[in-house]
């Protein structure tokens, strides 16, 4: 397992030219939360979205990651199901900080992933836009109409 790459596998590295292109800056292989200790592999932290590139047979796919293992199939069978429980407990606190945690399976194509991100990304950057504009945090130069109170 040590010559598994943690980071910059291929599906990730296509995902994150995708939301590059679309003109989207992140954080790579960073802690969304501080103590929390995990890491994603996208993140944004001003929209509060964490991406985790999952490979199929090592979080348990649907599609894919149900096939059998040759030999000590029960260490894989309790290691893919430690690292499901671990799944869904960093979603759990992810979105109890307030976080949007997106699930990305390697087999996924990844223009309709980079879409997906960047579509909450950017609805998330609106929510938050209006939200400091209604409560006065961005403050109008000199000489400039403040924008309307919603």
């Amino acid at each position: 397992m040590q010559r598994q790459r943690t980071r910059d596998t291929a599906p990730e590295l296509a995902l994150r030219r995708l939301l590059h292109a679309y003109g989207l800056r992140y954080r790579v292989d960073a802690p969304p939360l501080p103590w929390l200790r995990r890491r994603a592999d996208i993140v944004f932290r001003p929209s509060l979205v964490a991406v985790f590139v999952d490979g199929c047979f090592w979080h348990g796919c649907p599609d894919h990651g149900q096939r059998q293992v040759g030999s000590n199939n029960a260490y894989w069978s309790a290691k893919v199901a430690t690292n499901q429980a671990r799944d869904l407990d960093t979603d759990a606190q992810l979105e109890v900080a307030g976080w949007l945690a997106i699930r990305v399976w390697e087999h996924e194509a990844p223009e309709q992933a980079a879409q997906r991100v960047a579509e909450a990304v950017r609805c998330r950057r609106r929510h938050r836009d209006a939200r400091a504009s209604a409560s006065g945090r961005y403050m109008s130069a000199p000489n400039q109409p403040a924008p309307p109170a919603m």
